[in-house]
């Protein structure tokens, strides 16, 4: 695959099931993953027993091991498989039957052979970005999400801001355009600044003075444990 050719995209798989095949430092990583993001169910093979760390994640809810290799019907009903085994020949084999099924597959071992890649993330608070190498160098994506995530850290005031504010703008169902000159007036203020510095009383003033006059007494709420 042309790795520029990778749609960016985040996916909500709290309604989802989801399979990893492979219990070893990768696969367990993945289903780490899997299980912050709050899927809805994992079912996790593997040919070996667990040890202790994998058997600490398989406690969790909606995780289910079996100790087998992987069979075609283990990707009845699944929408994201990790094929996270040591050996190459299966790991194609995982790849192969997801493609066929049109299910999406991370092939750990040879990322362009599967249908997807899993970027490193970076989060703080509402905030969430992901960097991917396209496959080239998954290292090297990892090692700058300690960078990634120390610049979003002090960002993360701005979009919980905006979070909160955005509710309050639709239900005053003004037309788009003015909605959009709004958000990007905030945006484009210096109340980022504002946030970043801990200034309250400044925050409070470039919101009253850009915020509609119905919003105005909403501005403590939107402060609300921002300092």
């Amino acid at each position: 695959m042309n790795q520029s050719a990778y749609y960016p995209l985040f996916l909500d798989l709290s309604q989802s099931a989801c399979l990893v095949v492979g219990g070893g430092e990768v696969g367990r990583r993945k289903l780490a993953s899997l299980l912050d993001c709050g899927v809805r169910a994992v079912l996790v093979l593997d040919t070996a027993p667990p040890d202790d760390m994998l058997a600490a994640l398989l406690a969790r809810p909606g995780v289910t091991f079996r100790q087998r290799g992987f069979d075609d019907a283990d990707l009845d009903g699944r929408a994201l498989v990790f094929a996270a085994t040591g050996d190459a020949a299966a790991n194609a084999r995982i790849a192969a039957a997801c493609l066929a099924r049109g299910i999406l597959c991370n092939r750990v071992d040879a990322p362009r052979d599967g249908s997807c890649i899993v970027p490193a993330s970076a989060r703080a608070g509402a905030l969430t970005a992901a960097l991917s190498t396209g496959g080239a160098s998954p290292a090297l994506a990892r090692l700058w999400k300690g960078e990634l995530e120390a610049w979003l850290r002090p960002r993360a005031g701005m979009a919980a801001l905006m979070g909160r504010l955005r509710p309050l703008v639709l239900a005053l169902h003004q037309d788009t355009g003015q909605n959009t000159r709004l958000f990007r007036s905030i945006a484009h203020s210096s109340l980022q600044d504002a946030l970043l510095q801990g200034d309250r009383r400044a925050c409070e003033d470039i919101l009253s003075q850009l915020l509609p006059p119905p919003l105005r007494g909403r501005i403590p709420e939107l402060l609300h444990e921002l300092f």
